[in-house]
């Protein structure tokens, strides 16, 4: 029993032996090791925790989409938007591509704009502005196709929308029969859109107006817009099958 005290005594003698000097100067050197090395430690731990949080991040679904949620949508249906959105529950919500979902969500015909944006910490918001139908061109089944105003088709209904009819034999934002009905359209006043039935453009420079009572008026191309709507309104009242401004500074009828 008396062997550990003798061993005790024996290396406490030894540490007393070193001079305090000594002492300090280890203690000082031990410290410095410490300080040189602190900030790699520290950078270190620091590597280790932004890498993690980036694994997490964007490497596993735990900040995952678990939700889509759709605004703006009326032609269309929220699940009609999310289809064509295409991001799979689960996807880490930082990786997400949201350029290429706005790209897929504005393929949709009635959408006009979309913008997409992450809403922390697990949903995708996509908000839709549809197309404004201001026209609308019967098809040979019957039903009517939808027309904004530059000439884009983006809906189809199946009876009379109570719009504007035009006829054009291939509407599209290129067909510059469709740009010169458009053009013409927007021109009307109040008076001659309660009176029309149907806008025909023929050509560019072939429109006439279909009005009610089996009454035309000749329009020709899609200049001097303003000019030929005054005339026209402003002879409504007379008794004439047929009212030719195509050339509004010589108004004729008959």
């Amino acid at each position: 029993m008396s062997a550990p005290p003798r061993s005790w005594r024996l290396v406490r003698a030894r540490r007393e032996a070193i001079p305090p000097s000594v002492r300090r100067f280890s203690a000082r050197a031990r410290q410095r090791r410490w300080q040189a090395a602190r900030p790699w430690l520290v950078g270190a731990a620091g590597l280790a925790l932004a890498g993690l949080a980036g694994w997490l991040v964007y490497g596993t679904p735990l900040l995952g989409v678990r939700e889509v949620a759709v605004r703006g949508a009326t032609l269309l249906s929220a699940d009609e938007v999310r289809a064509a959105a295409r991001i799979p529950a689960g996807t880490p919500l930082a990786s997400l591509d949201l350029a290429a979902v706005r790209r897929r969500v504005v393929a949709l015909p009635a959408v006009r704009v979309a913008t997409v944006e992450r809403d922390w910490p697990s949903r995708v918001l996509i908000v839709v502005t549809e197309r404004v139908a201001v026209a609308q061109v019967r098809r040979s089944d019957g039903r009517f196709d939808l027309i904004d105003g530059s000439g884009v088709v983006f809906h189809t209904v199946p009876s009379d929308a109570g719009l504007p009819a035009l006829k054009l034999a291939a509407p599209h934002p290129g067909d510059p029969t469709t740009v010169a009905a458009l053009k013409v359209l927007a021109a009307l006043t109040a008076d001659l859109r309660a009176q029309l039935l149907t806008l025909v453009a023929d050509s560019p420079a072939r429109i006439h107006l279909e009005l009610r009572g089996s009454r035309q008026v000749i329009w020709g191309d899609a200049t001097e817009n303003a000019a030929k709507a005054q005339a026209a309104t402003g002879l409504l009242g007379y008794p004439a099958g047929v009212i030719d401004v195509s050339a509004p500074q010589y108004v004729t009828v008959h």
